[in-house]
This record gives C-alpha cells, structure tokens and sequence, in this order.
C-alpha cells in the first residue's frame, strides 16, 4: 500500500468514525431530554410513566449489509437517506395511556420533528408484534456544521416488550424459520400480553379515580363556611378531632 492509498485510508476512517458520532451523539442529546422528561414528571404528578430506557447504535458492517440489501450504492447521503435506524432508543412504559403521553410530550419538544409514526399497538403485525414506533430528526451541532439526525424511537409497555424479546430469541434460534405451531403459539401469547395491559390499563384508572376521591375528602374535611366565610381547619386539629379531642 503506498502513501496516497494510506492516506485515503486514513481519511475513510476518520470520516466513518466522525459519521458514527454524529449518530452517538444524537442518542446522548435524546437520553438527556428523557431523563429531564422523567424527572419533571416525577416533581409535577409524583409519578413516572418511563420504566426504562435502553439504546443502541448499528454497527458498520451491520449498515454496509442493509444499504447492500437495499441495493443501494455506498455512500454517506445513501446511509443517511435510505437506512434510518442507525440510532434506536427503546422506552418501556407500564401503561399503554403513558405511551401516549410520551409520544405528545416529545411532539411538543420543538427542536424535535416527527417525521414518521407507526403505530402498532391500534394496528398489532399479523404476528401480534405491539409497540408505538416514532422516527424523530434531532439536532446535533458538530465542529462545522449543524445535522438533523434520525433516531427511530419505540415506546411499549412491559409486556409487549417481553413479549418481543421472547419473539426474537425463538426467531434467532430458528433462524427465521418458526414451525407454524410455535407460531401460532406466539400469536396466543402476544393476545394474552394485550389483554393483560388493558387490565392493568383499567385498574390503573379505578385507583387514580379512588386516590382523587380520597384527596377530594380530604380537602372537603378541612373546609368549614361561617357565615359564608370559608376557613381551612389545620391538619393538627383534625388530628385531635379524630383522636377524640384527648390531650397526650
């Protein structure tokens, strides 16, 4: 190899590693805004919707052998352009509602463009895969320029998450080739974990429901009217009306 070929060597390199952060660092800028979307969450509702989060980023030979499949000429646009998954995060929920929730709190974020939405969990696969699938375009400020860089976001609930990890096993010791009642079983499965979550959906609603009715009582138990004015009754007194009005 002599001095140019080296040279033009060196120079792929830094370019595919410099392309490979630029994915890297979407992930960490989409990481960050999860993390401040969880802790608001937590402060404002004491409650938080997001489980758990975990990412990943293709490797260059796995991007070079889906732009080949895709019968597409190598080339930086051509990756960009064509494969659209390069950086994934996934986003595990409890409840189907706060998959939703996210998916309207990320659409408010305005520095982020949804510029696809698959929505698997009204429209299951036939193979009863569910999860909510969103590609955002996010920006990342490099040295010398600004790029829009795509992530492909899924959010799903614990179950449906379960369920595709067992799915992905079965297909990866198969090697894709399921036998038809292994399949069918799958399908089963998939129906059950659906079904679960929309229990857990509904009981997750009964309790909201009961917790405000308690805090409504609650709030209704310190509120007095004499004549038409209102006075709140201390905590500390209710206190001593319900032990009976005897000193300690």
């Amino acid at each position: 190899m002599d001095a140019a070929q080296i040279d033009q060597f060196k120079r792929f390199k830094n370019e595919i590693t410099r392309f490979m952060m630029m994915y890297k660092f979407a992930l960490d800028a989409f990481e960050t805004k999860i993390e401040i979307l969880k802790e608001e969450f937590q402060f404002l509702h004491d409650y938080n919707p997001i489980e758990h989060t975990k990412s990943r980023l293709k490797s260059p030979e796995s991007i070079v052998k889906k732009l080949i499949r895709k019968g597409c000429d190598f080339s930086f646009d051509n990756i960009k352009s064509h494969i659209r998954d390069i950086a994934g995060i996934r986003i595990t929920c409890s409840f189907i509602s706060d998959i939703y929730r996210i998916r309207e709190m990320l659409e408010k974020q305005s520095d982020l463009n949804i510029v696809e939405v698959k929505d698997y969990i009204r429209h299951p696969k036939p193979n009863g895969y569910r999860s909510l699938h969103l590609l955002a375009e996010i920006p990342v400020f490099m040295s010398d320029r600004q790029e829009q860089v795509c992530v492909e976001v899924q959010i799903r609930t614990i179950a449906m998450d379960f369920w595709a990890s067992l799915e992905h096993k079965i297909y990866y010791k198969y090697n894709q080739a399921v036998p038809p009642g292994l399949l069918k079983e799958l399908k089963e499965a998939a129906d059950s974990a659906a079904a679960l979550d929309r229990r857990m959906e509904r009981l997750h609603k009964e309790i909201a429901v009961l917790k405000e009715e308690r805090l409504a009582e609650g709030e209704e138990r310190r509120r007095i009217v004499v004549s038409n004015q209102q006075f709140t009754i201390p905590a500390a007194l209710l206190e001593w009306i319900d032990a009976g009005g005897e000193e300690s």
